[in-house]
């Protein structure tokens, strides 16, 4: 898991041990890492290895014409400005194309001297340094026509320039698919971190849902059975030593799972193994367990299919934490649980004859009691989580006063790939 790979760097930290590379999906992105050392020098020993056979010749000539020796220089000199393109595109490609635009006008054969001119074109619209590659082409392909007339006296000369800043059209559209390529590559790494940071929350939450089910409930229980044993040590010692095996038994449940839950933190398969999901036919142990503390708790259940692991484990905890809660607040003598199968939903209640919802008036004009009726989810932990348990696997959670007193709370999931199951009943 994403989330607890720090954990573990620490811990191994901790006991001298060398954190392990983290696997490939965690890496960053080539997108955001730093570029190989040595990269920016490829377009400058590039442009300069191309045009240095033609300066050798325009040395041999220089005698005969000193101007273009002067002008091949300059656009060799316009390699070494490259340096400055990684962090300055804009500025690079307009002083690249002030040095080269002479020797491109002047010279005659292959136009080498604009190599450097493409690398700086291409790498400003790549860097987002577009405007600035557009007006400088612009700007290039109306001055080296006319540079190259006015020099060479020929109304033919001009159509070099004008063949070279065709060219470096060409690039420019090569550039903006780099680009393009490049801002898609940024995205997809984007939403990949997205993705895996929400499925790291994702995974938090559940965790301390099942965290909460299981602490709350067990600790609830274990703090009941102790006022029960303590109330009747003197009195009927029977009762309180059946007080006492109930804790035993519920602590060593809780333990079980909890362990069950840090095996699967862990990543220890076995651990795991060794502490299954509760599912649906844990139910009337619990229930058993509540009716030991002295509360009369019936479970009635009529399903025509077996529900999925998943909405077992959802069913339960949403028992486990509605007992919790009457056993807590509700201050009730009896709960009535039942489960079926409506319409392709499976239909969990819970009914206690407690105290139900608090009645004070709230500052909207609303009794609490409608206000909670009407979202009791942003209430405790438990009651989010038992609506995020629901609604995970696209259902509903509702809590309203029951008819006659007390509260019911009703889930419905829907039910999936509907398999024969037969009914049962505990009381």
């Amino acid at each position: 898991m994403p989330w607890n790979a720090p954990l573990d760097q620490g811990a191994n930290a901790r006991f001298g041990d060398t954190p392990t590379e983290p696997p490939g999906w965690e890496r960053t992105p080539w997108t955001e890492r730093g570029r190989p050392r040595g990269a920016r020098w490829f377009a400058v020993i590039v442009a300069a290895l191309i045009q240095l056979p033609f300066i050798v010749i325009a040395a041999r000539d220089a005698s005969h014409d000193p101007l273009t020796l002067a002008f091949s220089l300059l656009a060799f000199a316009s390699s070494f400005v490259l340096l400055a393109s990684p962090r300055h595109p804009g500025p690079t490609v307009v002083a690249v194309a002030a040095l080269c635009a002479p020797a491109i006008a002047v010279t005659s054969g292959p136009p080498f001297s604009a190599v450097p001119l493409a690398f700086a074109v291409v790498t400003a619209v790549v860097r987002g340094a577009r405007v600035w590659a557009w007006w400088t082409l612009a700007g290039f392909a109306i001055a080296a026509p006319v540079a190259a007339y006015l020099l060479r006296g020929q109304p033919a000369a001009m159509l070099r320039p004008l063949i070279v800043a065709l060219i470096l059209c060409l690039l420019l559209g090569v550039g903006e698919a780099l680009r393009n390529r490049r801002e898609r590559f940024r995205e997809v790494a984007r939403q990949v971190a997205a993705r895996r940071e929400a499925a790291a929350e994702a995974e938090r939450l559940r965790i301390a849902r099942e965290l909460h089910d299981v602490l709350a409930h067990s600790l609830s229980q274990i703090s009941v059975q102790a006022g029960v044993g303590l109330h009747l040590f003197d009195s009927r010692p029977e009762k309180a030593r059946e007080s006492l095996e109930a804790i035993k038994t519920t602590s060593s449940q809780a333990l079980e799972e909890v362990r069950g839950v840090l095996g699967f933190l862990r990543g220890t398969e076995e651990q795991a193994a060794r502490s299954p999901e509760p599912d649906l036919t844990r139910i009337p142990v619990l229930v058993e367990t509540y009716q030991k503390a002295g509360l009369r708790v019936s479970y009635d259940t009529d399903l025509t299919s077996t529900p999925s692991a998943a909405a077992q484990l959802a069913l339960y905890r949403i028992v486990q934490e509605s007992l919790t809660n009457v056993g807590r607040h509700a201050q009730a003598s009896s709960v009535a649980i039942r489960l079926t199968e409506i319409d392709g939903w499976y239909v969990l209640t819970v009914r206690d004859d407690g105290r139900g919802l608090p009645t004070t008036a709230s500052g909207d004009g609303r009794t609490s009691a409608q206000s909670a009726a009407a979202g009791i989810g942003r209430g405790g932990r438990g009651m989010v989580g038992m609506r995020e348990r629901a609604e995970l696997l696209g259902g509903r959670f509702d809590v309203r006063p029951a008819d006659g007193g007390g509260l019911l709370v009703e889930a419905r999931i829907p039910s999936s790939a509907p398999r024969t199951a037969p009914s049962r009943a505990a009381s």
